[in-house]
């Protein structure tokens, strides 16, 4: 049983691949925030967004600050459950992710993270309000 930080999360299971490890014997660092990624997107995706909708609307979400506290580390093979949720949305051009990635083996967290993704066009770079479709699909999943 895994003892998520907050309810409504969004769950992304990853197997360790034996390119994540490091000279050290455990996942790099630089994978976590592989692992992020890839949850922010699987979640963007089921929130009804994603690259598609992205390039049509020519607007996008960056990030702009990544905080993140490694609490663990994690081998190869080892399963790991990834969660994920939207704790703040402006409204205007810029959204708040949590993520927890627990070890699904004893049920021990690794990592807590944070991202604040900024709206931006695509076609210059700049930021720029979220579009309606943004406000609604990135709706707070859950309350800190």
């Amino acid at each position: 049983m895994i003892n998520w930080d907050l309810p409504n999360v969004h769950v992304l299971s990853v197997t360790v691949p034996a390119e994540a490890i490091d000279v050290m014997g455990h996942v790099n660092n630089t994978e976590y925030l592989r692992f992020m990624e890839q949850i922010a997107w699987d979640h963007t995706r089921v929130l009804g967004l994603g690259w598609d909708i992205y390039q049509h609307l020519n607007r996008g979400m960056v990030a702009r600050h990544t905080e993140v506290d490694y609490l663990a580390p994690a081998f190869e093979g080892e399963t790991l459950q990834i969660g994920t949720w939207i704790v703040d949305n402006d409204n205007r051009i810029s959204i708040t992710r949590r993520y927890q990635i627990v070890r699904e083996s004893d049920g021990l967290t690794l990592l807590r993270g944070r991202t604040r993704w900024v709206c931006v066009a695509l076609d210059s770079g700049k930021p720029r309000r979220m579009p309606p479709e943004f406000l609604q699909g990135y709706k707070v999943t859950a309350q800190e």
